[in-house]
């Protein structure tokens, strides 16, 4: 079976550190498939803080999580200090792409990247980005 194919950014502008807990391992004894992608939500909720905007209020239009993909490179264990990276692989009309590098002591975890698209949920469909957020976005994927 092929697996999914994920090209680290040459640069990401932001990171964090999250610690493996207990209750992250899965019966094999190692960071779940469902954690990580719990641990890159928190990623994302700090990099968009990091700018002054949320999931629901990125800078006037809320975000919904349109997919996610990860690629694993490695273990993980409780206790283990991961390095979150994330950038900006892509950015359109109503949404974006993040990219995730995930690393313990600089080995490597996994690369993920999730999609997010500007979304009105009192009209229940895809709203466009803001242009601030757009040329934010933009500028951080060119730099």
């Amino acid at each position: 079976m092929p697996r999914a194919q994920l090209t680290p950014l040459p640069r990401y502008p932001f990171d964090c550190a999250q610690t493996v807990r207990v209750t992250d391992l899965n019966y094999g004894g190692h960071l779940a498939h469902d954690r990580l992608l719990s641990l890159l939500h928190e990623a994302r909720v700090a990099f968009l803080a990091s700018r002054g905007w949320s999931e629901p209020d990125c800078g006037g239009v809320a975000l919904i999580l349109g997919d996610a993909v990860i690629v694993y490179q490695g273990e993980a264990f409780a206790g283990d200090l991961l390095k979150i990276q994330v950038g900006v692989a892509e950015t359109g009309r109503a949404g974006f792409r993040l990219a995730y590098r995930v690393t313990r002591a600089g080995a490597p975890i996994a690369l993920a990247e999730t999609g997010l698209v500007g979304f009105d949920y009192a009209a229940r469909r895809v709203a466009p980005l803001p242009e601030a957020v757009h040329d934010t976005l933009e500028g951080m994927r060119r730099d």
